[in-house]
């Protein structure tokens, strides 16, 4: 058996074993954060004065702004208008998961502000991502869906392998984009813990918290890059049975 017929045959069965995965790291990491969040930092500085301390010793400074925004876990870092958004849960706290989130958040305006390479990638990624992401799934199943019922018909069908092919080109940019947050959300969380350490902004266990929170949350991420390789893969194979 071939690695494609054991995608083929096998692929169903491992994609509800990743989606239970996903489910218990998603589980685990919103515990962590719950944990943490009911333990406050030493130093009683909150989330936005971190976040605002590290852009401007980091050289930053004001061209970044911190705001608040709704939700839990929502927080971010936005390069197009240069903003750190962080959530109700974590603006105005100084427990160790909010200053970990705030941290990491400004990792990536940092990232931003060095011109870090995988960055830029991903970024450049943005948009053929999203298209793919949106529609590379369903136009390469249509094109699938396509090639048998002109096979069925007895007519060739290198239209439907044509169509399958676009799709399956242009989901693979999503899958790229995936593969290439990978070293982005973990560079940042790398720089946000050692700021962190270095500064003495957390001391003793409080780093431990931190490191736990930003590790399960990168866990995510790794995730959802197999979930969608796998999807890519599985695309690939259906089209090479369907071919065959």
């Amino acid at each position: 058996m071939t690695f494609w017929d054991i995608i083929y045959y096998y692929g169903y069965f491992i994609g509800i074993i990743l989606m239970v995965l996903s489910l218990i790291i998603s589980a685990y990491c919103k515990s962590s954060f719950k944990k943490y969040s009911k333990k406050m930092s030493s130093k009683g500085i909150t989330a936005d004065q971190v976040a605002r301390y590290i852009l401007d010793a980091y050289g930053v400074g004001n061209s970044v702004t911190i705001k608040p925004i709704s939700g839990s876990l929502t927080d971010n870092f936005n390069p197009k208008d240069n903003t750190v958004n962080l959530s109700e849960s974590v603006y105005g706290n100084s427990s160790i998961a909010a200053i970990g989130v705030a941290a990491h958040e400004c990792g990536h305006a940092i990232q931003h502000h060095v011109g870090y390479l995988p960055n830029k990638i991903r970024s450049a990624l943005v948009p053929a991502a999203n298209i793919g992401s949106r529609g590379g799934v369903a136009i390469a199943m249509i094109g699938l869906i396509l090639m048998g019922a002109l096979e069925y018909s007895g007519t060739e069908g290198n239209i439907g392998l044509t169509i399958a092919y676009i799709g399956i080109f242009m989901f693979s940019f999503a899958v790229l984009f995936y593969l290439v947050t990978l070293p982005v959300e973990l560079n940042a969380s790398h720089r946000a813990l050692k700021i962190l350490k270095n500064d003495q902004i957390l001391v003793g266990d409080e780093m431990s918290g931190a490191r736990t929170v930003l590790t399960e949350a990168s866990m995510t991420y790794i995730a959802a890059a197999a979930s969608s390789i796998l999807t890519l893969l599985r695309l690939i194979s259906y089209t090479q049975r369907r071919r065959s």
